[in-house]
C-alpha cells in the first residue's frame, strides 16, 4: 500500500473533527482539516464573500480547489491520510444548495477516487452544536449526511456509518475496519 485516501463525511456537528484529531493525536495517522472550515475562517479574516451565507457558488469553487490540492499533497506525501470531507462532499454541497455543478467537478469527483470504504459520521443531535463556522439547523445537518450518502453511493464508494459513541469507541472501529480493509490489498 503506497497510499491510501480514506475520507470521513456526514453532515456538520456529527464529530469529524474530533476523530481525526484523536486519531492523529493518539494513533500518529496523518489528517486533512476539513475545507470548508478553513476556507471560512480565512475569508472571515480577510472580509471575503466565499462563504456559505454569502456566495454559495464561490465558496463552492474554493472548497473543490481546496480539495484538489489537499488530495495532491497527501498523494506526492504518500501514506495513510484521512481526509475531513473528499471531492464528493463538493458535489453533495453544490446538490444540496441547488448550485448548477461545474463539469470539472463532475470529472474530479468521478475521477479522482479516495479509497473504496468512505466513513460516515451520521447525524447526532446529542452532540450537535453551532459555532462562528458552522450555522446550519439539526435538520440540515441531517439532510447534509443522507445527500453524502447518496454522491457518494452513486460514485461507486462503500459507505460506512460510524457508531455513535465516544471517540475512541469511534476511533477503535475505524482502524478496525480499516486494518481489516487493508490487509486485502
Amino acid at each position: 500500500m503506497s497510499e491510501s485516501l480514506i475520507v470521513i463525511t456526514g453532515g456538520p456537528g456529527t464529530g469529524k473533527s474530533t476523530l481525526l484529531e484523536h486519531l492523529h493525536q493518539h494513533h500518529g495517522l496523518n489528517i486533512v482539516e476539513e475545507g470548508g472550515r478553513a476556507i471560512i475562517r480565512e475569508q472571515l479574516a480577510r472580509g471575503g464573500d466565499a462563504l456559505p451565507w454569502a456566495n454559495r457558488e464561490a465558496f463552492c469553487q474554493a472548497m473543490f480547489e481546496h480539495a484538489l490540492t489537499t488530495r495532491q499533497r497527501a498523494l506526492d506525501a504518500g501514506g495513510l491520510w484521512l481526509f475531513d470531507r473528499g471531492l464528493p462532499d463538493v458535489l453533495g454541497y453544490a446538490r444540496l444548495c441547488g448550485l448548477v455543478v461545474p463539469d470539472p467537478l463532475k470529472t474530479a469527483a468521478r475521477e479522482l477516487r479516495y479509497e473504496p470504504t468512505v466513513f460516515l459520521a451520521p447525524a447526532w443531535e446529542a452532540i450537535y452544536c453551532n459555532d462562528a463556522e458552522r450555522r446550519q439547523d439539526f435538520a440540515e445537518a441531517q439532510r447534509t449526511a443522507a445527500v453524502m450518502t447518496e454522491v457518494y453511493e452513486e460514485l461507486g464508494y462503500r459507505v460506512v456509518p460510524l457508531p455513535l459513541a465516544e471517540v475512541e469507541e469511534r476511533a477503535a472501529f475505524m482502524l478496525e475496519v480499516l486494518g481489516t480493509a487493508h490487509h486485502a490489498h
